[in-house]
C-alpha cells in the first residue's frame, strides 16, 4: 500500500481585498481534499500588476484578519518579506527547500490563472517543485491548442496524485465559486456604497478604519 504524502497547499494572490470568495474556495478544497495545511500568501509585488488598490502591509493585514478565527487557514508572509518582484517559481523553490522532498506541495489557482499560466515567469518549472490545483467553475474548458496545452496533456493527473508524489501534476477539480469580486469591491467602496457580507466583517471594519480604496478628496 502506498503511504499517502503531508499535503502543503499554497493559495498566491493580491487579496486587494481578501473577499468570502477567497476564503470559501481555500477551506472547500481544504476539507474536500483533506489538506494537512492550507495557507493564503499575498503577493508583495505582483509582476502581472501595474497597480494595486492598497499597499502590501494593508493586505497582509486583511487576510491575517480574515483567517484569524479559520484554524483550517492561515497565512503565509513570504513575498511581503521580498523587495523584488514575486515570482512564484522562486517562492516554490525556497518552500520545497523547506519542506523537504517528501511532502506533496500544491499550488491553488483559478482557471484565470491556468489559462495566463504561459505568461508566468519560468512557468514550465513550476510543476518541477509543487502540483498545480486549478480550481474550475462548471462549463470550463481548458486551452486545446498551443504550448499550455502541449503543458497540460503532459502533466494533468488525477486528484490521487496529490497523495502519492510530492510534485509533477495539473489536477483540475471542479467546484461551485462564489461569484465575489475584489474589483466590484473596490468599485462599491470608492462609489460610497457598503460591500457588507461579501468580505469577513473584521476586513470590512479594518478597510473603514483605515479608509481604503476611497477615492481621494480635493
Amino acid at each position: 500500500m502506498v503511504q499517502r504524502l503531508g499535503t502543503l497547499a499554497l493559495f498566491g494572490g493580491t487579496f486587494d481585498p481578501v473577499h468570502n470568495g477567497h476564503l470559501r474556495m481555500a477551506l472547500e478544497l481544504t476539507e474536500q481534499l483533506q489538506l494537512d495545511d492550507m495557507r493564503l500568501m499575498p503577493s508583495h509585488r505582483p509582476p502581472h500588476k501595474n497597480t494595486l488598490g492598497c499597499n502590501s502591509e494593508d493586505r497582509a493585514a486583511m487576510v491575517e484578519l480574515a483567517t484569524a478565527d479559520c484554524p483550517q487557514l492561515s497565512i503565509d508572509r513570504r513575498e511581503m518579506e521580498r523587495d523584488a518582484p514575486s515570482y512564484m517559481v522562486d517562492t516554490l523553490t525556497e518552500v520545497r527547500r523547506e519542506v523537504g522532498p517528501d511532502v506533496s506541495l500544491i499550488l491553488a489557482m483559478g482557471m484565470d490563472s491556468l489559462v495566463n499560466l504561459d505568461s508566468w515567469y519560468r512557468w514550465r518549472e513550476l510543476t518541477d517543485f509543487a502540483h498545480l490545483l486549478v480550481v474550475a467553475r462548471p462549463g470550463w474548458h481548458l486551452p486545446e491548442q498551443g504550448d499550455l496545452a502541449d503543458f497540460l496533456r503532459q502533466h494533468q493527473a488525477s486528484v490521487d496524485k496529490l497523495y502519492s508524489s510530492p510534485q509533477g501534476s495539473v489536477v483540475i477539480q471542479q467546484m461551485s465559486l462564489l461569484p465575489i469580486s475584489a474589483t466590484e469591491i473596490r468599485r462599491q467602496i470608492s462609489a460610497g456604497e457598503s460591500p457588507q457580507f461579501l468580505l469577513p466583517d473584521s476586513v470590512w471594519a479594518y478597510i473603514q478604519r483605515k479608509q481604503l480604496y476611497r477615492l481621494p478628496t480635493e
